[in-house]
């Protein structure tokens, strides 16, 4: 598993999921003859997109960024359309760290898409229950509310699956939230209630941009998701926060990335450093 360090924090990332999803709709309308040399796609025009959650581990304290796909919850159909070619596997991740799912303390939702917010329950006994039983569930306000009444285009992937078992657990925020080192900022964008996440300590510092920039070729400010349901939004939130890290010499990590686990730009905007997915 791949690690990094910010001051004394510690991320790992975990297996949580493999998707293939179409090229042209995570780029949105950039030209596949400039996205694919920078991302390549299969015969099918599919990308690959992981679902691997990060292990945040401060202070004594166990913290999941994202819930990863989940397991035996997604129908056949569903597993052909997400071009799903692994399903979590959360919990031998953490038993290889010496944890369960019971140890978790925070997960950190960025938002709750089907594909961050799938294993956030299990199926057992023909009964949605909750993963972490012992966690909270941080999420936006915005999130949240959408979450449980979604409109006529997001209720394709905000699924009742994924949030009844776990209500009691979460806790909302208007604006920010914070734990720490750790900083968790509404942006909005690719949906009303995304939020990044932000981890600060000893003179490091490192930026989950989420589903604002999913892969380390969506760096250019411009290249949005035709899946965003505010794409200006998106746009702004990354032309805050881009040159905000680059100044800052930041880590920028990724959840989807099937490439870099966390990529540093010099000024110019060339790989610098970078942390690779084995």
């Amino acid at each position: 598993m791949e690690t990094l360090k910010i001051g004394r924090v510690s991320f790992t990332w975990l297996s949580g999921g493999v998707t293939n999803l179409d090229g042209g709709a995570m780029f949105g309308v950039v030209p596949k003859g400039l996205w694919s040399k920078k991302y390549p796609c299969n015969d099918k025009n599919q990308i690959e997109l992981p679902t691997d959650p990060i292990l945040i581990q401060m202070d004594g304290k166990n913290i999941l960024v994202e819930s990863g796909l989940g397991k035996g919850k997604l129908t056949e159909k569903q597993l052909r359309n997400f071009g799903v070619t692994q399903e979590s596997e959360l919990d031998s991740s953490l038993e290889e760290l010496g944890l369960s799912t019971d140890d978790i303390d925070y997960v950190l939702m960025t938002h709750l898409h089907f594909d961050h917010a799938g294993g956030l329950t299990k199926l057992v006994d023909d009964r949605y229950v909750s993963t972490f039983p012992n966690a909270k569930i941080i999420t936006s306000q915005v999130e949240w509310d959408e979450m449980r009444n979604p409109n006529i285009r997001s209720k394709n992937t905000y699924w009742k699956e994924n949030w009844e078992a776990v209500e009691t657990q979460v806790v909302s925020f208007e604006g920010e939230w914070s734990l720490g080192a750790i900083r968790m900022i509404h942006t909005g964008g690719h949906s009303n209630g995304h939020s990044i996440v932000m981890v600060e300590d000893g003179g490091d510092i490192a930026i989950h941009m989420a589903d604002l920039m999913a892969t380390h070729a969506h760096q250019n400010v411009l290249w949005v998701m035709a899946y965003d349901d505010y794409p200006m939004d998106s746009i702004f939130a990354k032309e805050k926060w881009l040159p905000f890290g680059l100044k800052k010499n930041a880590w920028f990590t990724f959840y989807h990335d099937a490439f870099y686990r966390a990529v540093k730009w010099d000024n110019e905007g060339k790989l610098a450093e970078v942390i690779k997915r084995k």
